[in-house]
């Protein structure tokens, strides 16, 4: 049969030419269908197609800043919106940033739990599993667009689909690059009653964790839970202890290594065999009145080991004392003043432990399905108890269907901590820290990117702000803002023929000399014309184009 009569002559150049790439858009297609592994059908969700017709950004509800830390030059973040507008935006702002990220999302559970496309998916929904995973990839492709080169994701998850999630993980970040933890979520005694079964009650959760690269998390620091009752022979202030191993045995010890020594007790006596830590760190340990020698100075020495003291031990994969579900509940009940059992939110210490193996003392931490804010306060308190500077950045949704959770709960939740609440053991705590609150927004595209262009100019000041993380204002003009965190500065220049005595207003607002991002708006990448006309200057100044910048961010993403 002839499909098609039409020799190449009867074709122009033209049309030849968009037959080739038609047929290179197809053969691309079929190159990245899956012979092997988690294959689902695609459900295209209304907040990813809204992107097709509208640029998402972020604007500031000022009337909900929280300054609480007046010694601190880091600002945290809540975000109100749908997590994929807002893991958009923060692609621009905060691309290759992030070194946590912890999420519990919806498990699934067919049980008014997952929302897609604005209604409930229940059990007998057919596509329940597809509309998940779709729901899942987009968002975890864009999270780990954000993660830095050591970041960490960890997520939350049941049975329902942990399964497919590790499928999915897998093929995202390489199954070499993905792990499980299990985590006991139920207690003992009252808190630990759970619904009767036929077969027996589930304990437990599991935290997928994913790694961007090296495989790498810090040692995790906790008190030791030890089950008998120790002493203090010796009276020491830091309180009781146990007495624990340094050494091997003589007939144990490795004569040829580094760690075969000789030390002398205070009576005189000497031992010599294979320690656990170089003689150098062993005497910096008895300096510090560390070592026990025994009740009469003759013993062979071991380390103390405080009860009340916090250690630092490698990670374990099954965490069974870092808080319960109840905890989580009673935490945010105590916290609001009020019932919040449906919502089952996880306990801060877990999240906390979690955030302390894979973060520095400077790290951002994600959550983009931050409910009730639990990762707020998680990074707050272990700021506090660790002297870090870590900045939080969490998001969740406002929609009525889910009781408008952003400005019900997050945010007072957030707001609480930071003034003064009552904790788990009925003291009060406070976890003073400064809160910036943003809303997803939209900029409609224009028929041409000059359009575009144009109105991202009049809307995209805070996102650039939350990118450089600059929220004081300094100057607001209309042809030019300027906004400090006390160490660097941001001028956002929205005239930029005017560049010689505008730049003039920058200098004479930046009177300490910092360091200065300049943004100016043109419809052109290159900017240099503009700068020319900077006049010589003591400030270090570096200028970024805007908004072409995000523009090849959002086409990246969404083309």
């Amino acid at each position: 049969m002839e499909v098609n009569s039409k020799s190449l002559d009867d074709y122009s150049r033209e049309d030849l030419i968009e037959r080739v790439k038609s047929l290179d858009k197809e053969i691309a297609k079929l190159k990245k269908q899956k012979k092997f592994g988690l294959v689902w059908e695609d459900k295209r969700e209304k907040v990813v197609a809204d992107c097709d017709e509208m640029l998402p950004i972020l604007t500031e509800v000022k009337n909900r800043t929280i300054s609480e830390d007046a010694d601190s030059n880091t600002t945290n973040l809540i975000i109100e919106g749908d997590n994929y507008h807002a893991l958009s935006v923060l692609n621009y702002t905060h691309a290759g940033k992030i070194d946590v990220i912890y999420i519990d999302p919806p498990y699934n559970t067919g049980s008014k739990d997952f929302l897609f496309d604005d209604r409930y998916v229940d059990k007998e929904d057919a596509w329940r599993h597809s509309m998940w995973l779709s729901f899942m990839e987009k968002r975890l492709n864009l999270a780990k667009n954000l993660m830095s080169e050591d970041g960490v994701m960890f997520i939350s998850i049941d049975d329902n689909e942990i399964t497919n999630l590790k499928s999915l993980c897998d093929e995202i970040f390489g199954e070499s690059h993905t792990d499980i933890m299990i985590w006991r979520k139920s207690g003992v005694g009252r808190d630990g009653k759970m619904k009767n079964t036929t077969t027996f009650r589930k304990d437990h959760e599991y935290i997928l964790v994913c790694f961007k690269n090296k495989k790498y998390l810090n040692k995790i620091a906790e008190k030791p839970n030890f089950q008998n009752t120790y002493t203090n022979p010796d009276d020491d202030p830091r309180g009781p202890y146990k007495a624990g191993s340094i050494s091997n045995k003589e007939s144990a010890s490795n004569k040829d290594s580094e760690k075969y020594y000789t030390v002398t007790a205070p009576s005189g006596k000497t031992f010599t065999r294979q320690f656990n830590v170089s003689k150098e760190v062993f005497l910096k340990l008895q300096d510090d009145n560390r070592i026990y020698w025994g009740k009469n100075g003759n013993s062979v020495p071991s380390i103390k080991i405080f009860v009340n003291e916090t250690r630092f031990i490698t990670p374990y994969s099954i965490l069974l004392d870092k808080g319960t579900t109840t905890d989580g509940t009673k935490e945010l009940n105590r916290i609001l003043k009020g019932d919040y059992s449906r919502i089952r939110p996880k306990p801060s210490l877990l999240i906390k432990t979690l955030i302390q193996i894979a973060s520095k003392k400077n790290s951002i931490v994600l959550d983009f399905f931050a409910g009730s804010g639990t990762t707020g306060q998680a990074t707050l308190a272990l700021n506090r108890d660790d002297g870090g500077t870590r900045q939080f950045i969490i998001c969740t949704n406002n929609k009525e269907i889910e009781g408008r959770i952003a400005e019900n709960i997050t945010y007072p939740r957030i707001y609480e901590v930071t003034h003064g609440f009552k904790t788990l053991d009925g003291n009060t705590d406070c976890l003073p820290a400064n809160v910036r609150y943003f809303k997803t927004d939209f900029v409609e595209k224009g028929e041409s990117t000059d359009e575009t262009r144009e109105r991202l100019i009049l809307r995209a000041t805070d996102v650039i702000r939350v990118r450089e993380g600059t929220f004081e204002a300094v100057l607001d003009e209309v042809e030019l803002k300027v906004f400090t965190n006390g160490v660097t500065m941001t001028a956002v220049i929205f005239e930029p023929f005017q560049m010689s005595e505008l730049w003039q207003k920058v200098e004479k607002v930046n009177r300490e000399k910092l360091e200065t991002h300049l943004y100016i708006f043109s419809y052109s990448s290159d900017v240099s014309a503009f700068t020319d006309e900077i006049p010589e200057t003591e400030i270090n100044w570096v200028s970024k184009p805007i908004p072409d910048g995000i523009l090849k961010v959002y086409k990246k993403l969404f083309e």
